[in-house]
């Protein structure tokens, strides 16, 4: 084999890792969208949220959910996704708020 085609061979497999080691750092998300109301009634949509961390909802809180992604998600009432009064939202379902309860501030993707 010559010394080109080795050193051309060398380079393909360095790119090739660098680009395989790029890829891996990408974040992952949730394919699909996250619609919800507001209590003040105003439409929000999310488009393929990340499905890490902890994700804040409208300031004014939902009332109403709409998961269309392929994964579950949970709603919390609070700001930071921690609470004893969470929902468990199944993919391709959605929720709305019992009467004379505070709304969900913010969500987690179950991956």
């Amino acid at each position: 084999m010559s010394f080109r085609r080795r050193l051309t061979t060398a380079t393909g497999a360095v790119l090739l890792t660098l680009a395989v080691a790029g890829c891996s750092g990408l974040g992952r998300t949730a394919v699909g969208t996250i619609e919800y109301e507001t209590e003040r009634e105003v439409g929000v949509m999310v488009t393929s949220p990340s499905v890490k961390g902890c994700h804040h909802l409208a300031p004014s809180g939902a009332t109403k959910v709409e998961n269309n992604t392929m994964v579950d998600i949970v709603l919390y009432p609070t700001r930071d996704c921690r609470g004893k009064d969470s929902t468990y939202l199944p993919a391709d379902t959605g929720d709305e708020i019992v009467p004379d309860t505070p709304p969900w501030r913010s969500y987690s993707v179950i991956h």
